[in-house]
C-alpha cells in the first residue's frame, strides 16, 4: 500500500496494524490531514470565516480537533447542534445552515443561543421569525451547480433572486435582521468560474436592496464545493483561493462583507482511507472479457458517492505486478450496489480473495452516509490513526 503523500509518515504502518486486529472494512482517518487542511484554507481566505459542514464527517474526534483551531460549524440538525456543542463551541460560531427544519428545531436553537439561520422560503422565515424572533437571516440563492461539480446540489436548495430580495424584505418587516446571501456552486466543483457568476448575482441582490429598499446587507456565505482528491483533475487548492478572491474583489471593490466559507469535504475528504476485503473475484462466463472483483465496502455501507460513477476514488492493493481493468461490485444482495462499470480500475492480475482493496480520499461522505443495517451489515466503523 503506498498512501498519497500528504500523510503522515507513519500512517501506513498504522493502517497495516488496524489491519491486522479489525475487521474490514473500516475507514482509517488521519487527523493531521484535517489540520493541514484547514490550514490551508485559512492562509488562502484569510480574511474570511470557517464553518465546518459537520454532515460530511461526523466524528467526535474531526469536530474536537475543528473546534480546537477556532473552527466554527454549520450545522443541519438538532442532533448535530448537541454534538458540536459538548465540544465547549459557543453558538455565536454556529449557523443552521438547513432551509428545511421543523418548527421545533428552529426554537431548539434559538434556545440554547444560535441566532444565524439560513432560509430560502416565505413559510420558512415565517417560522424563524416566531421560533427564533431577531435572529439574523440569510437567504440562500438557486446557482447552477450543475456544471463542473461532481456531486451537484443544485434545484433542491435556494430561491431565485427575486425572492430573495422579497425575502430580505419580509425580514426585516418580520422584526429580523436581513443578513446576508448564501449559494452553494456544487459539491467537488472543478470549474472555478462557476463562482465568478455567483458573485455576480449575489452582488446584484446587495445593489437592489441597498437601491430600492434601504436594506444593507453584511455577509456572503459562499457554502463549500472545494475539491478533495480524487480521480477528475482539479486546480491546485491556492489556484481556488487566488481566483475566488479576485471575483469578489472585482464585484466588492473595496467594500467586501463578510465572508463565510463552509466546507466539508475539502476539510476531510483525503484525511480518510477505507480498507476492504476481497469477497470474490468471477467472470460471467468462460468466455467474458470483464473480471467483477466484489469487495465488502460497498454503496450501502460507505460508498454511496458512486452513485452514477459520481465520485471516482482513487484505489489502491495490496498486491503488485500487471493489471487488467475490472469491474468493481459491493457485497450486497441488490444490483444496485456496483460502484464502477463504465469507468473500470486496473488492479492486479494477481489479485485474490481475501486480498485488500485501498479506497483513498474517502474521509467525507463515508461514515455520514453508511445504512446502519441494509442486508445486515453493520455501518461503517472508523478509526483514527
Amino acid at each position: 500500500m503506498k498512501l498519497p503523500e500528504y500523510f503522515s509518515p507513519d500512517a501506513v504502518q498504522r493502517i497495516a496494524e488496524l489491519s491486522e486486529v479489525h475487521e474490514t472494512p473500516f475507514l482509517a482517518l488521519d487527523l493531521s490531514v484535517v489540520e493541514t487542511k484547514y490550514t490551508e484554507l485559512n492562509a488562502g481566505f484569510p480574511n474570511a470565516e470557517i464553518f465546518y459542514a459537520v454532515k460530511a464527517n461526523p466524528a467526535n474526534e474531526v469536530i474536537e480537533r475543528l473546534a480546537s483551531l477556532g473552527s466554527n460549524f454549520d450545522i443541519a440538525s438538532p442532533q448535530e447542534l448537541d454534538k458540536v456543542l459538548k465540544f465547549g463551541v459557543a453558538p455565536e460560531r454556529i449557523s443552521y445552515g438547513n432551509t428545511i427544519k421543523k418548527r421545533s428545531a428552529i426554537r431548539y436553537f434559538y434556545e440554547r443561543g444560535v441566532r444565524l439561520f439560513a432560509t430560502d422560503s416565505e413559510a420558512d422565515l415565517c417560522n424563524i421569525a416566531k421560533y427564533a424572533p431577531g435572529s439574523s437571516v440569510y437567504v440562500r440563492v438557486l446557482t447552477d451547480g450543475s456544471e463542473g461539480a461532481d456531486w451537484p446540489l443544485s434545484r433542491k436548495f435556494g430561491c431565485n433572486p427575486e425572492m430573495a430580495v422579497e425575502l430580505h424584505v419580509l425580514a426585516r418587516d418580520l422584526g429580523l435582521d436581513p443578513y446576508g446571501v448564501s449559494f452553494h456552486v456544487g459539491s467537488q466543483q472543478r470549474d472555478i468560474d462557476v463562482w465568478d457568476g455567483a458573485i455576480a448575482k449575489v452582488k446584484v441582490i446587495f445593489d437592489r436592496l441597498n437601491s430600492e429598499h434601504d436594506i444593507r446587507l453584511k455577509m456572503i456565505n459562499m457554502g463549500g464545493g472545494f475539491p478533495a482528491n480524487y480521480l477528475q483533475k482539479t486546480n491546485e487548492f491556492c489556484i481556488y483561493a487566488q481566483e475566488i478572491t479576485r471575483f469578489l474583489q472585482e464585484d466588492f471593490s473595496e467594500e467586501v462583507p463578510r465572508i463565510i466559507l463552509e466546507p466539508g469535504r475539502s476539510l476531510v475528504g483525503d484525511a480518510g482511507v477505507i480498507v476492504s476485503e476481497v469477497v470474490l473475484i468471477s467472470r460471467k462466463s468462460s468466455t467474458a472479457l470483464e473480471r467483477w472483483v466484489y469487495t465488502d465496502i460497498g454503496m450501502f455501507n460507505g460508498l454511496i458517492e458512486t452513485v452514477g460513477e459520481s465520485i471516482k476514488y482513487p484505489i489502491g492493493s495490496s498486491r503488485g505486478g500487471p493489471e487488467e481493468e475490472v469491474i468493481l461490485a459491493g457485497p450486497t444482495c441488490d444490483s444496485m450496489d456496483i460502484m464502477y462499470e463504465n469507468h473500470m480500475y486496473p488492479l492486479p492480475l494477481s489479485l485474490e480473495i481475501g486480498d485488500h482493496v485501498y479506497w483513498y480520499s474517502t474521509g467525507a461522505y463515508t461514515t455520514s452516509y453508511s445504512s446502519i443495517e441494509f442486508n445486515g451489515f453493520p455501518p461503517l466503523k472508523y478509526y483514527i490513526i
